[in-house]
């Protein structure tokens, strides 16, 4: 299906051109979308091309991600769309009076950490969708951490925040702020390697991922655990597994979003496309304040209820995502909307019934929006000790209150923030693959492109270049420095407490990259706030 009615003006202020072709990858980092692009040119397909990126970006862009994140993808084979779900479960010793004892659940250090799932992510999208040998995937992320790459500028500031934050944690300087650099995070432009991040990827890729779950690196993870106090066991990493789950979706206009069913807060972004699909958008300009009030009256409204019912979907009992996406109760919540006044929603009843994105596509029609992420930029801060594994920190993702879905307990997976995106023609054709790096943003920024693409037909690059909001508590709304001073006077007078946060798009507003499927090529954006491009031939 072709997009003739697609809008090609580029109104913002980055100017970077769409990119075209039959074969794309679209990353953060540019090795990572050339890494990619080689897999295809090697006779692989887009999932192939997208676990070679997601490989390099553990080396080359550790600041949002590591061998030690969790991951997932939505993958359409040209036949049927595919979910899957590689986030790691809570240590079995993790109960709330475990947590007491410690005064909370930290943000950093080993009891942060749940067991790393991204390893087994690009294990099984290979052996159920891939082409080429696993091996041969991990060559490009091999070589980059052996002979070394230079460092780029978006991810040098990140890294030297990180070091200030972190390094003090267990195995964190060793790797991230070497001898070699006099003890410091790399600048921008310098080179850096790391010998021991090779060796385990040599590893992972010999047994296919069963040495970090089950062999030698197990055991080096269980190790560095049980020195430091934390308390995952080679059995919590043992019993680990990557499920295939498929997707949860959300009519929006013609077209139909996915997402990847909780314990991912996907859900939040599908209830605000219901909601404003109820709501009737679509009437205004794209950057109208009406348009934009509305958009983020409806977040606040799904975040409210995110907040409250999400979680492990197996502990999502009384309110599961059927009840949450239910036409009527969207509807009911869209009411919620008053287009004259912000509002500081609770959540609603409804009845029982620091992270690196990448989007990859091929000739053969398969499309992959895959995610991976340490969370808080490099995550819990532990590195395993001569591995170059940086570890997430996403039992932060866990809270203490008693009763409560996402409640702490043994082998259970957080609420979380990673989520990959696709989008269906309501004829049941692909559309688009998309995401939007960073925390709570994520589901904020997808509701965002799905809305300029895909009501508004924005083009994907201006898309990633409009500046964004986010809502952060109560009446709260953060906004870019680019978004109109007019709009933004509008919003305040609508009661909105609207802060323009000048020079922190990069971390507070995310990075979205996105592949719009264009009769037999493709259309990809990528996001200016980082490092990264869109590749094609």
């Amino acid at each position: 299906m072709n997009t003739p009615s697609l809008d090609w003006s580029l109104p913002y202020a980055s100017h970077r051109s769409a990119v075209m072709g039959r074969n794309v990858v679209s990353t953060s980092q540019p090795l990572a979308a050339q890494a990619g692009l080689r897999m295809l040119l090697a006779g692989g397909n887009a999932v192939d091309a997208a676990i070679a990126a997601a490989m390099v970006l553990t080396v080359v862009e550790p600041t949002g991600c590591g061998l030690g994140s969790d991951g997932f993808a939505i993958v359409w084979d040209g036949k049927e769309l595919h979910g899957l779900n590689a986030s790691g479960r809570s240590p079995a010793a993790w109960t709330p009076e475990y947590f007491e004892k410690l005064g909370g659940i930290p943000e950093t250090g080993w009891n942060a950490v749940t067991v790393p799932g991204a390893v087994s992510a690009w294990v099984a999208l290979s052996k159920r969708l891939g082409k080429l040998p696993f091996a041969q995937l991990a060559q490009p992320a091999i070589d980059y951490a052996r002979n070394g790459f230079p460092v780029s500028p978006t991810i040098a500031r990140q890294w030297a925040l990180g070091a200030a934050k972190l390094g003090a944690q267990p195995g964190f300087a060793e790797c991230f702020m070497p001898d070699y650099l006099g003890g410091r995070a790399p600048l921008a432009g310098e080179t850096f390697r790391s010998e021991a991040h090779a060796r385990t990827l040599e590893l992972i890729a010999e047994t296919e991922g069963e040495a970090f779950y089950r062999g030698v690196i197990a055991e080096r993870i269980a190790a560095h655990s049980q020195a430091h106090g934390g308390a995952m066991t080679l059995a919590d990493l043992a019993a680990h597994q990557a499920d295939w789950v498929g997707t949860i979706h959300q009519r929006f206009g013609d077209s139909v979003v996915h997402e990847i069913p909780p314990n991912g807060q996907g859900i939040a972004a599908l209830m605000a496309l219901g909601m404003l699909d109820a709501h009737g958008i679509g009437t205004h300009p794209l950057d109208s304040v009406e348009t934009v009030h509305a958009s983020i009256e409806a977040m606040k409204l799904a975040l409210a209820d995110l907040y409250q019912y999400n979680a492990d979907i197996d502990a999502m009992q009384a309110v599961a995502p059927q009840h949450l996406l239910d036409a009527t109760y969207l509807a009911g919540r869209a009411q919620r909307i008053d287009p004259e006044h912000a509002g500081d929603p609770g959540h609603g009843a409804p009845r029982p019934g620091g992270t690196v994105y990448l989007a990859a596509a091929d000739a053969s029609g398969m499309m992959v929006s895959f995610i991976q992420s340490n969370y808080m930029g490099f995550g819990s801060g532990v590195v395993v000790p001569g591995t170059g594994i940086s570890l997430q920190n996403r039992g932060h993702g866990f809270n203490l209150t008693p009763g409560h879905a996402n409640q702490v307990a043994p082998r259970k997976r957080p609420s979380h923030t990673i989520i990959p995106a696709f989008a269906m023609h309501a004829d049941g054709t692909p559309q688009m693959a998309f995401g939007v790096m960073g925390g709570p943003m994520q589901s904020q920024g997808h509701t965002q492109m799905a809305l300029r693409v895909l009501r508004y037909g924005q083009n994907p690059q201006a898309a990633a270049d409009a500046p964004r909001w986010r809502v952060t508590g109560g009446k709260g709304v953060a906004v870019e420095p680019g978004f109109d001073p007019a709009v933004v006077a509008a919003l305040r007078a609508r009661g909105h407490e609207v802060t323009v946060e000048e020079g922190n798009g990069v971390f507070a507003f995310g990075g979205a990259q996105l592949v719009l499927k264009n009769g037999n090529s493709y259309i990809a954006g990528s996001d200016p706030r980082k490092d990264g491009h869109a590749v094609a031939y």
